[in-house]
């Protein structure tokens, strides 16, 4: 039986897929994307698997792809662009590890035949689980999630072993936020049921964003005001009682991300370290302020969906224009990229792409400071 960290190959295999995954680009994975491998690998969800597509990705290539730790997962053979990402075959090496209830995640060799699959999130309730065991045997199937640090995980599993152990239902865990109805079927017939009953299949909101934590992720120019309303946001927020952590772009640079560059890069680095800080302090029901130029919208994208897993994300866009941001120049930045002296400066020799989607637009080329708060705090609407 292979538990999470287990090997799925041989020792000597995986010594030798190892070796020929120093050659190759790597691609770390996210704990939801880690944990659809997971179900990928065992057999649990259909292949090709899809991820996404890492920097300077080239057609057809073979990905080394890996936990957040650098450990290798699984080879991952290139088929097709899908788009933000890629899909591909996997040749299977370990499982992601899990340190948390390890005996439940159990791969489909755990098998029910002729059973109903119970595949949720939050446990029925007992007369609802009774009336499906009436009519014959059950295996509970529950979307865990990815994050063993999550206190309501560890109730909800609570709740799910009490409701299933007198009931003699087998209950495994499976390292997924959702599934679709295609998903669902298939994950039913993995372990040998022969249907599934799937409702929730999407987490529930209230139990994902616990505690009302929430980011706020201002991009612009430099020079277009982000520091400045952040600093005094993050204010107000502290006086009102929250708990706040400011993430403002340069004092970031300056010790989260110290050694980093201004390539593409390195930019794209600093605002997933950005993102992955800010949805820790989301995760714990505090406030993440953060102020970065965030020229990308994929990157932007990328913090987001790390945020989101735990809480609100709220993208202000400080949209003052480039010739009064580049008329301040209080940093002399723009002056050097005018001389040749800074190589792909933001809104210069590098684009800036507009969000399209940002919860609020504002502009400080007449707007002073406390107004454009007023107006963040309004579209917050924090209780």
């Amino acid at each position: 039986m292979n538990l999470p960290g287990d090997l799925l190959v041989s020792p000597e295999d995986a010594a030798a897929l190892t070796a020929d995954a120093a050659r190759l680009a790597s691609l770390t994975l996210s704990a939801v994307d880690a944990g659809r491998l997971d179900m990928v690998m065992l057999g649990a969800l259909p292949t090709p698997f899809e991820a996404p597509a890492p920097p300077g990705h080239v057609s057809g290539e073979t990905l080394a792809l890996r936990d957040s730790e650098g450990v290798l997962l699984a080879l991952m053979g290139v088929t097709s662009d899908v788009e933000g990402g890629v899909r591909g075959e996997v040749a299977p090496i370990r499982r992601p590890t899990r340190p948390d209830h390890r005996e439940l995640w159990q791969p489909p060799a755990t098998r029910a035949p002729g059973a109903v699959a119970v595949i949720a999130t939050t446990p029925p309730v007992a007369d609802d689980l009774d009336a499906l065991l009436a009519d014959g045997p059950a295996i509970a199937l529950v979307l865990a999630g990815t994050d063993p640090l999550d206190p309501l995980h560890h109730a909800r599993v609570a709740s799910w072993s009490a409701l299933t152990e007198v009931r003699g239902v087998p209950l495994v865990l499976l390292p997924l936020e959702a599934a679709t109805e295609a998903e669902a079927l298939e994950l039913a017939a993995a372990y040998g049921a022969t249907r599934g009953v799937a409702d929730p299949l999407e987490p529930d909101p209230a139990l994902r964003r616990h505690g009302q934590g929430v980011t706020v992720f201002f991009t612009g120019l430099s020079g277009s005001g982000k520091s400045t309303i952040a600093a005094l946001l993050a204010v107000r927020l502290a006086e009102a009682g929250r708990t706040v952590t400011l993430l403002d772009g340069d004092v970031v640079r300056t010790h989260l991300s110290a050694g980093l560059g201004f390539s593409k890069a390195d930019r794209e680095t600093n605002i997933r370290r950005i993102g992955f800080v800010a949805a820790e302090v989301t995760k714990h029901g505090g406030v993440a302020i953060c102020a970065p130029i965030a020229p990308y919208a994929a990157t932007r994208a990328a913090a987001q969906a790390m945020v989101e897993r735990y809480g609100r994300f709220v993208l202000i866009h400080v949209a003052t224009p480039l010739e009064v941001c580049e008329a301040r120049d209080r940093k002399g930045l723009y002056a050097r990229a005018r001389a040749g002296l800074l190589s792909e400066f933001t809104g210069i020799s590098d684009p800036y792409e507009v969000p399209l989607d940002a919860a609020l637009s504002v502009d400080t080329t007449a707007m002073d400071v406390e107004t454009a708060v007023g107006l963040v705090l309004g579209r917050l609407a924090l209780g």
